[in-house]
Parts: C-alpha cells; sequence; structure tokens
C-alpha cells in the first residue's frame, strides 16, 4: 500500500485506469487519500480527499471509503463519517460523499447526504452509471424507529452526474432489518441496472444476505435472499461486485466463509454462488475482473477487532470454474481490507 496506508478501495473506468482510495492516520478519526495508475504499476502522487481533517474512521474495517467511476472516469466517494464529523453535526453522524473536480486535481468539499435517515453504522456505497446517475446508499433505522429490525437500506441519488441528490428514499421497503454493523455494497452494470447487497437482521437472529436489483435507474428495487445465516450476534461483514466483459459477479461472507457467483440477467439477479474454499474464518471479500473475463477472488483470514490476518487470492475462468491459480500471504494489518485489479498484460494485482 501506498505511504503505509490501509483499507484499500479500487475502482476502474472505461479506459482501464485504477482508481484507489485508502486510509491513513488516527483509526477513529483519520483521513482518505486517492491516486490512480494507468499502467497497473505506478501510482500518482496521493492526495486527501476529505477537506476537513480526521472525519474519516477505519475501525472496524468496513467503515471506511468506498469509490466508484461513472461518466468519462469521473471519481465518487463516501463514506460514514468520524465522531469528529458528527461533532460539526449536531452530534449525528454524517453519510460523507465528495466527487473529483473536473481537473482531476482536488476533491469538491465533502457534504452530508442525509436529511432525516440518521443511524449510520455499518460501511455505506457508490455506485454510478455511464449516463451521469450516481447513487449513495447506506442502512439506517426508519426515522422515529430503533433497532436493527427497524432499519432499512436507503439510496440518495444524482441524475447530474453527482452535482445535487434527491433526498434519500428507501431502496427496498420490505422488513427484513439490516445487520448494525455490517457494511453493504452496490455496483451498476453496462446497461444501468442497480446492484445491491446487504445483510438482514429479521428477529435477531436471521442475519441472511439479500441481493436488490433496480431496472428504473434506482426509483425501484426487487430483492431476493441468496445466502441464510441464522447467528445471534453482529458479524461485521463485508461484500464486493465486478463487472466486466463475462458480466456481474459478487461475494460476500456467510456462515464465516466466502461465497462466490455470477448474477443472472435474465432471472432477476438470480446467484448461483459457493464458497471459494473449506477453510472457516474468511472475510472481506474484493473482487477484480480481467478483459479476458477471468476473475479474480481475493479474502482475509484470521482477521479480528483490532487484529490483522493473511490474505488468500483463487482465480477463476470466464464459466466461473477454478484455474489453480490459488496463494496466500501474511501481513493484512489490523483494521484493513484487501483490494484485487487487472492489469494490462492479463494478470491481477493485490493490494494489502
Amino acid at each position: 500500500m501506498p505511504g503505509g496506508g490501509i483499507q484499500p478501495e479500487i475502482a476502474l473506468d472505461n479506459q482501464g485506469v485504477v482508481h484507489l482510495i485508502y486510509f491513513k492516520g488516527d483509526p477513529a478519526a483519520g483521513d482518505l487519500y486517492y491516486c490512480r495508475s494507468r499502467d497497473g504499476n505506478t501510482f500518482s502522487a496521493p492526495i486527501r480527499v476529505n477537506s476537513v481533517s480526521g472525519t474519516a474512521i477505519a475501525i472496524g474495517n468496513i467503515r471506511g471509503g468506498r469509490i466508484a467511476t461513472g461518466k468519462n472516469g469521473r471519481v465518487y466517494v463516501t463514506w460514514n463519517g468520524s465522531q469528529t464529523a458528527a461533532k460539526g453535526n449536531g452530534g449525528r453522524a454524517p453519510m460523507l460523499y465528495t466527487r473529483l473536480n473536473d481537473t482531476g486535481t482536488a476533491f469538491e468539499p465533502e457534504r452530508n447526504l442525509i436529511h432525516s435517515a440518521y443511524g449510520v453504522d455499518g460501511g455505506g456505497a457508490a455506485a454510478a452509471d455511464s449516463s451521469g446517475r450516481v447513487y449513495v446508499f447506506w442502512h439506517a433505522p426508519i426515522p422515529g424507529s430503533e433497532g436493527e429490525a427497524a432499519r432499512r437500506v436507503w439510496v440518495a441519488r444524482s441524475e447530474d452526474g453527482g452535482k445535487n441528490f434527491e433526498p434519500e428514499q428507501i431502496a427496498w421497503n420490505k422488513p427484513t432489518g439490516a445487520c448494525a454493523c455490517c457494511s453493504l455494497d452496490a455496483a451498476a452494470d453496462a446497461s444501468g441496472r442497480i446492484y445491491v447487497l446487504f445483510r438482514s437482521a429479521r428477529e435477531s437472529v436471521h442475519r441472511d444476505m439479500y441481493l436488490l436489483e433496480s431496472r428504473d435507474h434506482g426509483r425501484t428495487f426487487v430483492g431476493s435472499d441468496i445466502g441464510r445465516w441464522n447467528v445471534g450476534y453482529c458479524v461485521m461483514s463485508a461484500e464486493s461486485f465486478a463487472r466486466g466483459t463475462a458480466g456481474m459477479f459478487a461475494a460476500w461472507e456467510s456462515e464465516k466463509q466466502v461465497y462466490f457467483g455470477r448474477i443472472n440477467r435474465s432471472a432477476d439477479g438470480v446467484l448461483t454462488a459457493r464458497p471459494v474454499s473449506d477453510a472457516t474464518g474468511q472475510k472481506y471479500p474484493a473482487l477484480a475482473e480481467s478483459k479476458s473475463g477471468f476473475v479474480l477472488v481475493s479474502w482475509t483470514e484470521g482477521m479480528g477487532w483490532n487484529r490483522g490476518g493473511s490474505l488468500h487470492w483463487k482465480v477463476f475462468d470466464p464459466s466461473g470454474e477454478q484455474t489453480g491459480t490459488t496463494g496466500a500471504v501474511g501481513g493484512v494489518p489490523p483494521w484493513s481490507l484487501v483490494a484485487g485489479y487487472p492489469k494490462q498484460d492479463g494478470t491481477f494485482a493485490v493490494l494489502y
């Protein structure tokens, strides 16, 4: 990682440029940095994402920055505001958002996208399509309610390239709840469909993984339960998407394993998924897809609260079968994640 940073998050634009954000500083009140690579080997000098120092958070691994690229390669970043940010917002933790300026030299001052749906805990997500629409997601209780059962996935939409956002709306108003300290993830496919992965918290113990899909640019969503997990505690889980020539792939955690599969666009987001290995203690999956349709699945093992672990990876062919390319290495720092990306020569790189 550049400069000793942690929590890498990566997005590729349509030109294959690698856009990277990462965290540095006090895990409770640090900063996000951005750099990019055109060749997959060298990165530009970093610039700070947040204009107010100390407004980002790394504690819990899943509350940090999320990045997306959209029309003309514009970069968008969102993150859970730290207690430093909350103090400047009447004590309420904000969902902060910014975008790279027109010249690509600095980020606009961050702003809070929450109008009424306060109560962010687990991390949010950003997605953008090629037409200039931008989406920011988070989960929080219905205003006036409390508890995991009252939590819903919220979406703030922009129709003008992330310049202005509509007030947030509930994406899918089903009584599933949401696992309070779990993250969610979102992505747009080549046709503009929007996908969201989040963990439920129905009756406190049904912490299933749900896949949401929108075919009308985030106005409405349909949802399906794609991974059951009955456990009576918050699992602090993460998810990942990858979009490429072979389609849209997704990965998530269930039963302490990472599951991986391809989204079936002809069957309303149905996923045929399987564990990436028989090991347990797997967390924080990350996906990357090459131009030839091969998919890198990377994840961590042995991670815990303020405890580091090891990086593991496997490569799958365009049909979803394992290629035999697999490996592991130690050294993932506490509070960190892993992130992979395809290189121009068809190989992959992983940051940790």
